[in-house]
């Protein structure tokens, strides 16, 4: 019997194995581009908008998950929730929705401190159990996301960690060709400086920047390697093109990080799953009451899933808001006196 003894199988043109052999039991390790693992990101297919607003002009949430920070402007942005042209590539993989901002007049031009991002956090807890093997530079997330902008220039997206020794990992988009979909990759590589405690608290931020002005920007910020944290030279400078140009627009869509060294297909999930996952940060539910005394209307509400922790809770309508409302990340209960009502609560526990 004749038998072939290697360390690996690799492509020829390829910088990873295929197949690498441990060389002590026998045993192999696959390298399925076409694994479909979970994906860390929240609403990255962009489906689940529950608040009511089809576009604002705050910073804040419009989507699920994704928030939009913005300051020092002369005229607000603007985010909205819209289609995935069809016959575009991604609108052809299953995409159907973006997030996108439209910028306003900056008539002061682009001054030190403006900014706007886009900010997902994913749970720590969710970080620490994924299968990473975080302290391990030899162990890999990948990124991938969807991006189109109208002006013509590079971009940056950013990781940073947030427990423990923080550390940030920058993404250059390269030049983006203006108003066209552009895929955008990495694969990122543990370091030993990450911490990711086993909690509900935040623990990997992304971030994705149409425009950062000099006082959060240094040149000597590296592209595609771990870096210390700072808040004053988060991402390298950025041509202030975007930001000066009125009505400039920047979308995103299928947003996606996973375990392992390459990026695979999209993991898409039904509209059910996506939104019981979002549900644990944000949610609204209906509620009337019961009538325990003569006195009182009670209310208790009971969440359909477990939110992250105790959450912010918004009664409409105000008038006649329950009294002594309790919340957890459970449900929560509270009381009126008005007589029979109908309240909308929305439960918010985002970062």
């Amino acid at each position: 019997m004749s038998e072939i003894k290697v360390n690996s199988i690799k492509g020829v043109a390829a910088s990873d194995a295929a197949i690498t052999i441990n060389n002590t039991d026998g045993s192999c390790a696959v390298n399925n581009t076409q694994r479909q693992g979970k994906n860390l990101v929240d609403n990255g297919a962009f489906s689940i908008k529950q608040r009511t607003a089809s576009s604002i002009t705050t910073s804040g949430y419009l989507i699920d998950r994704f928030k939009t920070s913005f300051a020092n402007h002369d005229e607000a942005l603007t985010s909205s929730y819209v289609d995935v042209a069809s016959g575009t590539t991604p609108y052809t993989l299953g995409f159907r929705k973006a997030l996108k901002i439209t910028n306003g007049n900056q008539t002061s031009g682009a001054n030190s401190n403006d900014f706007v991002g886009i900010n997902h956090v994913i749970e720590s807890m969710n970080v620490a159990s994924s299968g990473w093997n975080y302290k391990s530079t030899t162990s890999y997330i990948s990124v991938s996301f969807w991006i189109k902008a109208s002006v013509s220039q590079k971009y940056y997206m950013r990781l940073f960690s947030g427990d423990g020794t923080q550390k940030v990992w920058v993404i250059d988009t390269g030049v983006l060709t203006a108003n066209t979909w552009t895929k955008i990759t990495d694969k990122i590589p543990g370091h030993a400086d990450l911490t990711f405690h086993f909690d509900n608290g935040a623990g990997l931020h992304a971030q994705f920047i149409p425009y950062y002005g000099t006082d959060f920007t240094d040149s000597s910020v590296p592209v595609g390697s771990w870096t210390a944290f700072s808040g004053s030279a988060q991402i390298p400078d950025m041509t202030t093109t975007w930001w000066t140009t009125n009505d400039a627009t920047f979308e995103i869509t299928g947003f996606q990080i996973e375990v392992g060294p390459n990026v695979t297909d999209f993991m898409f999930e039904t509209p059910a799953v996506a939104q019981e996952r979002c549900m644990r940060y944000y949610l609204e539910v209906a509620s009337g009451g019961m009538v325990f005394g003569q006195a009182n209307i009670y209310t208790h509400v009971s969440f359909p899933v477990v939110m992250r922790g105790a959450p912010t809770l918004v009664v409409t309508p105000g008038a006649g808001t329950p009294a002594g409302l309790v919340a957890n990340a459970f449900g929560f209960y509270g009381y009126n006196s008005l007589g029979p009502q109908a309240f909308l609560f929305t439960a918010s526990a985002e970062y």
